[in-house]
């Protein structure tokens, strides 16, 4: 009883130690969203800072710095832009970058949340996103499940040799077909609109098609052997029938279809040329330049576009389960 007990305290450990491990990044990235951005990268010889911090500005909102070792506040830069104007003392002074140092103090620096919105088109971005996201789990969700049906409840010649070769195409890295797909879809004129970010996905996902094969395949045939007797087509079984029951493993494929398009970067950006088109994910490269990168910007719209997809798998965590583990209860 007690080495059970051990066991199962040893066990809990590992599971949580690994489960910091696995949040360290996203712990790491909604710190730095509230971080100064003159906190982000630490000093050379210094720690990474945990913990974030935001400006101190005196009773007028100017931002506090230390100069040479004294306090002062930040008036702007001169008329070359090579120097900041400080007040110290009483008295306006000029000084390098690498003199000031901006005073900082714990607290949440709200400032990179204002400006992630104020250089990104969220809405319109979030608004591509979602067209494309329910295009394509529409389009997964009706192509898929039909194959899966066929594979699985309609016996005919060759139904296993397709499926087979179905499956293989699983193995065929995406780099491989990446140019020919550009040159199909450049000769369509599909360049530089949504469809073949779209269309593609009514034509059947492998993946996907052997998800809801094998849960399929685990709904008893009497119910069809019946649903025949009294008349019903081959569609209505499968409308009336299988899908009604397949629920867990329909939503599953959804879920994983929309979790991948929100945040699939690749394809829209190749597809993609006017920025009014731009999903959430590409959307982010305006936070980086040739020259320099809005690292705080970049975290807090990161973390805004990361939320929605913890919480949405936190509401459907239940229904995903139960989609993948009944759906190899039956080869």
């Amino acid at each position: 009883m007690a080495t059970e007990r051990t066991t199962r305290i040893a066990g809990l450990a590992l599971l949580l130690a690994l489960s910091a491990v696995f949040l360290l990044p996203f712990v790491w990235m909604l710190s730095t969203s509230f971080k100064h951005e003159s906190r982000i990268f630490p000093p050379p010889g210094r720690p990474p800072q945990w913990l974030p911090t935001t400006d101190v500005r005196d009773a007028e909102g100017r931002i506090m710095v230390w100069y040479r070792g004294e306090a002062a506040a930040e008036l702007g830069v001169d008329e070359a832009g090579r120097h900041e104007l400080l007040l110290a003392d009483g008295r306006v002074v000029t000084a390098l970058d690498e003199e000031v140092e901006i005073k900082q103090r714990i607290g949440l620096h709200w400032q990179n949340y204002v400006r992630a919105f104020e250089m990104m088109n969220f809405f319109q971005n979030l608004r591509n996103t979602l067209f494309i996201c329910y295009m394509t789990v529409l389009g997964t969700v009706i192509s898929s499940s039909l194959a899966a049906y066929s594979f699985a409840r309609i016996p005919w010649k060759g139904r296993e040799v397709v499926f087979v070769v179905v499956l293989a195409t699983m193995m065929m890295p995406y780099q491989v077909t990446l140019i020919p797909l550009f040159s199909v879809y450049s000769a369509l004129g599909w360049v530089g609109t949504f469809k073949p970010l779209i269309v593609p996905y009514f034509f059947g996902v492998p993946f996907y098609i052997f998800l809801l094969r094998q849960f399929f395949k685990g709904i008893p045939e009497d119910l069809s052997a019946a649903a025949r007797i009294d008349g019903c087509s081959e569609f209505g079984i499968y409308a009336r029938i299988i899908l009604p029951l397949a629920k867990p493993a329909i939503a599953t494929t959804a879920l994983f279809q929309f979790l991948f398009q929100w945040g699939d970067f690749l394809n829209p950006l190749i597809y993609l040329q006017d920025s009014r088109q731009y999903t959430l994910a590409v959307a982010l490269q305006q936070f980086q330049s040739q020259h320099e990168s809005a690292w705080g910007p970049l975290m807090a719209m990161s973390t805004v576009i990361t939320l929605p997809i913890i919480v949405l798998f936190f509401l459907t965590q239940r229904t995903f389960i139960q989609g993948i583990t009944m759906s190899g209860l039956k080869g």
